[in-house]
């Protein structure tokens, strides 16, 4: 019997797809366009995603829904608990069904969450998105990405709904601990090692949500955004560019928000002229659950379902998720003469020629093959997700005592005193989208999906000579402060207090972060408040651990804790990532990917601000300077820079200019710093930042080891959008500053772009600064303590 053409692999991937195209009949193609969600039965929780149970009345059963084919299935193991071995019966099960209904025998894509790893019993947790922008590493991403995705892949998965590259705009938003900070470029650089991290294992990396979404009007989820073309260009659609062109990220997820009026679901500017035509993007586009039904039930640009479907489509939507609940209308459309066949062709082609890249389609795969035995959190993963902790820890505040000696490391205390509800909390670490705080939570209490250490127990290792007296005093969301005399009669009997407060995650106002937990201002949630109050009355030197997926205001606080450490959401490691820090035996090199705010009034802004959003001294009374900068953070080895020198004192609006500066590690261990490099515009026909990151690299040097560092910076990283919506490099003089936060002005330099304006088409532009490193070694010394 001859083989089909589409299942042959010897031809082309382009003449598969045509030729399978032309065999289905427009309701195949449709049900190619769809998905099918089989989620347990939820009791009285809100549901896994925005008004879940206005759709789960009256929906096909999945045979049904399959009849036809299916393009996708959604979420098999990341909804309920099971075990491997379940998950992995469960999926085929569901494969099976498809594969029936399918006259080709065609398997749908798989698709997961896993934004803190695999969203599924048992899988490795790694730290939050957040955490991973305080590290400052791409590569670390990237290998974190790859191991996210052999898992995935060797469970029967296809397709991953990450990474988030929603730029943070308010620290109200509860979805910030997604996000990798407030910077496009940072943002820009790990989504791109993510993405090529999570493919490079064989596994359809998603980048959401596109575009806008974190821009939400007052911080509130799902809210209208209120921002212009050239601010959505230079800030929020920068990162998916990057992940885009450099990337090749093969799936973008649209944002529920609206722009400036029009959804993103419904943008054909955005889904087709921008990310395909201009930026060459070749994957599908995958709506947010549900987020075509809203464009006639939320947002009322069209005035059916059956509307929503055909706008989209034609917007450039190839697949509705995570049920197909409007697109089966498409079929009556096509009847009536609303919907060409060649818009539904176009769809289908992007979902096939997916499927044909992926293996699905070739001869003897059985889509329902996957290991049923993988450990998925097995020791190299969790040394792996402890690695990322500790490079994620942010050291913000280290006084020195009357003697001279900062609290930490504490060396060996003989009495700490634990306080505070995150101490105890092994949940505070892990993220809204992970297993346990997404799903395990809001069916019933299991515990933890995988082993995740508290901060108690991590001090106990780590501190065993110690006596460690464990007094939460409060809870995370509670009002109760009876606790809170004993936890301050706890810190008033020890030698030093850790002082641990913060977040929990959960789902629409079921934890104080993650989506659809937004705020109103940035006062620590519940009764935290009171409790480090009491804490700090007792003259007991005080380390503030902040374990969140947001900022909290600090300035009533910081004068009178003698150590501050920022640790956003570590996942299943990060108990042991602190202890370490506190000891002494991790040197911190986090650095802050957002800025942490003084007063709790939530003023929306982040550093990326023009003059106007700046200080503005006798003509507001707000000041909007954060207490602890973007990219600030210490380590227990200090650094110096030195000799700054740029290449050229004049470069072409296309050329290119070396900026270098050394340093030197001036302390008595070894340690990491993260060298930034900032630039500012001095004089633009447009209002632009005071400031922005445009190169980074994270450095280790041995003590008293020197590295000259070099970036490359093309004219092309000074372009912005002019009056009439050009992107244009403009002749004039720009400011670079080379140091260690947003606000370090250690070394300063300029060089003038010369020449005409020149005109940088989108798609065309270099997106990256290269940086390169070249390390001097430590001076010996010789017996006499004389170094040569």
């Amino acid at each position: 019997m001859t083989a089909a053409p589409w299942s042959d692999p010897a031809a082309s991937v382009e003449e598969r797809v045509e030729s399978l195209l032309a065999d289905l009949t427009d309701q195949e193609k449709i049900a190619q366009l769809g998905s099918y969600w089989q989620r347990p039965e939820i009791g009285d929780a809100e549901g896994f995603a925005p008004m879940q149970s206005t759709f789960d009345e009256g929906r096909d059963p999945f045979e049904a829904a399959a009849q036809h084919g299916l393009g996708h299935i959604t979420r098999a193991f990341g909804s309920a608990p099971m075990s491997t071995r379940e998950g992995v019966e469960h999926l085929r099960s569901l494969q099976r069904v498809v594969v029936a209904g399918s006259r080709h025998g065609i398997p749908a894509i798989a698709h997961e969450e896993c934004l803190t790893g695999l969203m599924a019993q048992g899988a490795t947790t790694y730290p939050a998105a957040i955490a991973w922008g305080a590290t400052f590493e791409p590569e670390l991403i990237g290998e974190m990405a790859g191991r996210i995705g052999a898992d995935m892949r060797a469970l029967g998965t296809h397709m991953g709904l990450s990474p988030v590259l929603d730029v943070v705009r308010d620290y109200r938003w509860g979805r910030i601990e997604e996000t990798m900070g407030e910077d496009p470029y940072l943002i820009g650089m790990l989504a791109t090692a993510y993405v090529q991290g999570l493919q490079g294992s064989g596994v359809v990396a998603t980048l959401k949500h596109f575009a806008g979404h974190a821009a939400s009007r007052a911080g509130r989820n799902h809210a209208p955004v209120s921002i212009g073309r050239r601010e959505l260009h230079e800030i929020d659609l920068v990162p998916f560019e990057m992940a885009v062109r450099l990337g090749r990220a093969g799936a973008v997820m649209n944002s529920y928000a609206d722009l400036d009026g029009v959804p993103p679901a419904a943008s054909r500017w955005l889904l087709t002229e921008l990310l395909r035509d201009t930026w060459g993007f070749e994957g599908t586009v995958v709506s947010d659950y549900w987020a075509v039904n809203f464009l006639q039930s939320m947002h009322r640009v069209v005035g059916s379902t059956r509307q929503a479907a055909v706008t989209t489509l034609r917007a450039g939507m190839d697949v509705e998720l995570p049920e197909t609940s409007t697109f089966p209308e498409l079929l009556d459309a096509i009847e009536a003469g609303e919907l060409e066949t060649e818009v539904l062709d176009t769809a289908v082609r992007r979902v096939l020629r997916q499927k044909i890249e992926l293996g699905l389609l070739d001869p003897g795969h059985d889509a329902t093959t996957a290991g049923e035995a993988i450990d998925l959190d097995p020791p190299a993963n969790r040394a792996l997700a402890r690695r990322m902790a500790e490079e994620s820890v942010v050291l913000l505040r280290n006084e020195a005592a009357p003697d001279g000696q900062a609290l930490l490391p504490l060396g060996s205390p003989s009495r700490i005193a634990l306080v505070g509800p995150t101490g105890i909390e092994p949940r505070s670490f892990l993220g809204c989208y992970s297993f346990t705080n997404h799903v395990l939570s809001r069916l019933e209490d299991h515990g933890t999906a995988v082993p995740v250490p508290s901060l108690a127990e991590a001090l106990a290792a780590e501190f065993p000579a110690a006596s460690l007296a464990v007094v939460p005093g409060v809870t995370v969301t509670g009002t109760d402060t009876s606790g809170v005399p004993a936890a301050a009669a706890a810190a008033e009997a020890a030698d030093v207090a850790v002082l641990a407060v913060g977040d929990i995650a959960g789902l629409f106002g079921a934890g104080t972060s993650g989506e659809g937990c937004d705020v109103a201002d940035l006062r620590l949630p519940g009764v935290q408040h009171e409790l480090v109050e009491a804490v700090l009355a007792t003259g007991t030197p005080v380390v503030l651990v902040l374990v969140s997926g947001r900022p909290y205001a600090l300035g009533e606080y910081v004068d009178r804790c003698a150590a501050i450490v920022q640790a956003f959401m570590p996942g299943e490691e990060g108990g042991g990532a602190i202890a370490g820090v506190l000891s002494g035996r991790v040197n911190p090199s986090g650095r802050l990917p957002i800025g942490i705010p003084r007063g709790m009034g939530g003023q929306p802004g982040t550093y990326l601000a023009p003059v106007l959003a700046w200080v503005s001294e006798g003509i507001s009374n707000i000041d909007p300077q954060p207490l602890f900068p973007f990219g600030s953070g210490l380590g227990y080895a200090p650094f110096a820079y030195s000799d700054l020198t740029l290449s050229a004192d004049e470069i072409a609006p296309d050329g290119t200019v070396e900026i270098a500066a050394t340093v030197t590690n001036t302390g008595d261990r070894d340690g990491k710093e993260v060298v930034q490099l900032y630039l500012s515009d001095l004089v633009a026909s447009v209002v632009r930042p005071l400031k922005r990151l445009v190169g980074f690299t994270k450095i280790a040097l041995s003590a008293g080891e020197s590295a000259r560092v070099t970036f490359s910076l093309h004219a092309d990283r000074s372009a912005f959008l002019d009056e009439g919506g050009r992107r244009v490099v403009e002749p004039g003089e720009l400011v670079v500053r080379v140091g260690a936060s947003s606000e370090d002005m250690t070394l300063e330099g300029s060089f003038r772009i010369v020449g005409a304006v020149r005109e940088v088409g989108d798609g065309e532009r270099q997106l990256t600064t290269p940086v390169a490193v070249a390390h001097s070694p430590a001076p010996l010394t010789v017996p006499s303590g004389e170094t040569v």
